[in-house]
């Protein structure tokens, strides 16, 4: 590594954060993290055990309900704090922004946009720390007053996936710090980097000690499993897979925890014969090239007209031929590697299979030899529903295309999974664009934008894709619970 690169991952704690300090494992264990554009080690991390993770949460405990804990913190020095946040999280953009790009890959374009996204999570929940509202009114009896507040949950146990690393972090710990809930925070194994920084900017920021902890690890369930299953952790957060996500809300029912899932996407990006091509294929970029295709709401199936299926196919397989992949850290690249190599691996065998199943490669489709994890962007024509870039989600850059002929049609096609995540629908006609809406069995609904996500907005999904929703008013929600008192109503008799 450069000498620039060196001193930058030396900002990064390699600790676990527990309590009032950062330190090593109880038993000492650590493991490396790699640059998936090089596979060069970049930092070797403390891996928290079982023990670790039970030390996380008494220290939780105790911040959370210790004389004047976190809890009794007025709103005001909550959102105070979290307004720091953002502010030195813009201060360190460069910072946050390589370091997403070294452990992860997304060009460093992308990762600047990421610490804008990811940031706004920290200013909006700030503001709306003090906006936690209940509510005073009459029955309708008019023998008594109905008075109810919003009270934190209590601990909570927050895993973030390793493709967006600081805002899911950002998105979990915010409202959770809004709420008045103290944390344990476990990263992705593949990037715990960005979360380690993020933490000690929290501390920079004034957060008290063991409101936030961090206990990164090698295995998981070593992690998730002690927690699960002790009384005191009251909620889990989990951004991954549906597989790992269904296995989290088994263990969570036992001590009937409060759950917020983001699981997996098969989003739709439906083009219907009216649209705007140009358009159409801008908001293709935006919704499926994003992060290499890495991404819970990427576009998974492009259902285009019949109409205007060849043009959008040539104007979209352009702009794909366009793409520069390589190392996130170069100039002008738009395209960086795979997570790791399983995932290289996996997305030959998607090409293979549909290829197998009657489609056409129009570009890409294919492995990049060499040092790092990437794969050619990749354009797939007549697609049969049975091919499993359809079916399943591709978490990278192939791009498959199909075609319909009737409106109701598309409908059909678009809600053929057991996910329904994400959505997009590119139309001109403001009426086709309500009954999309109306027929979509999605969370999200994109009309003539691939890019959708935002702070102030509820970001989650349905089905196979998950419980509850992140960002906007909501968000603070799902990291209260509602206490209802009834009081006498002095005028009654």
């Amino acid at each position: 590594m450069n000498t620039a690169i060196t001193e930058l991952i030396n900002k990064v704690p390699t600790g676990l954060l527990i309590g009032d300090q950062w330190k090593e494992s109880s038993t000492g264990e650590t493991f490396d993290v790699f640059n998936p554009a090089t596979e060069e080690k970049l930092a070797t991390i403390a891996s928290a055990t079982s023990q670790d993770a039970t030390e996380a949460l008494d220290a939780a405990c105790h911040a959370a309900y210790k004389n004047k804990g976190w809890v009794e913190t007025p709103a005001r020095e909550r959102a105070e704090i979290l307004r720091r946040a953002y502010e030195l999280v813009a201060e360190r953009a460069e910072d946050f922004a390589q370091l997403m790009t070294l452990e992860m890959g997304k060009p460093l374009a992308e990762a600047h946009g990421e610490v804008k996204y990811g940031a706004e999570f920290l200013r909006w929940f700030s503001e709306e720390t003090v906006r936690n509202y209940g509510r005073y009114v009459n029955t309708p009896e008019g023998t008594n007053r109905i008075l109810t507040s919003r009270k934190p949950v209590g601990p909570c146990l927050l895993i973030t996936p390793w493709n967006f690393p600081l805002a899911m972090a950002t998105r979990k710990v915010a409202p959770a710090i809004a709420a008045g809930c103290t944390m344990i925070l476990k990263p992705a194994r593949l990037t715990p980097l960005t979360a380690q920084y993020f933490a000690q900017t929290m501390l920079d920021a004034g957060l008290p000690y063991g409101v936030l902890n961090v206990v990164p690890s090698a295995s998981a369930s070593a992690i998730s499993a002690p927690l699960l299953a002790d009384s005191r952790l009251r909620k889990v957060s989990f951004t991954g897979s549906t597989e790992v996500g269904k296995k989290l809300l088994e263990q969570a029912s036992a001590n009937v925890l409060r759950t917020s899932m983001e699981l997996g996407g098969n989003a739709p990006f439906i083009v219907f014969d009216d649209a705007d091509i140009d358009d159409a294929v801008n908001g293709a970029m935006g919704a499926k090239m994003r992060n290499m295709g890495q991404a819970c709401t990427a576009a998974n199936r492009f259902i285009v007209h019949e109409s205007v299926a060849e043009e959008f196919t040539e104007k979209f397989t352009e702009k794909i031929r366009q793409m520069k992949v390589g190392n996130g850290m170069d100039e002008g690249v738009t395209c960086g590697p795979l997570i790791e190599k399983k995932a290289q691996e996996q997305m030959s065998e998607k090409v293979a299979d549909a290829v197998a199943h009657g489609a056409r490669i129009v570009v890409g489709g294919h492995a990049i030899d060499g040092a790092g994890y990437f794969f050619e962007p990749t354009v797939l024509a007549n697609v049969p529903a049975e091919a499993s870039v359809i079916r399943e989600e591709i978490f990278g850059p192939i791009a498959p295309i199909m075609t319909f002929s009737d409106e109701y049609e598309a409908y059909r096609m678009a809600n053929n999974t057991e996910y329904g995540l994400a959505s997009y629908v590119y139309t001109k006609d403001y009426q086709r664009q309500l009954r999309a809406a109306d027929h979509l069995e999605f969370g999200l609904v994109g009309w003539n934008a691939g890019v959708i996500s935002n702070a102030a907005a509820p970001f989650g999904g349905v089905k196979h894709s998950g419980l509850g929703r992140e960002g906007a008013a909501e968000g603070i929600d799902e990291y209260t619970y509602t206490q209802y008192i009834g009081v006498k109503d002095p005028y009654a008799l």
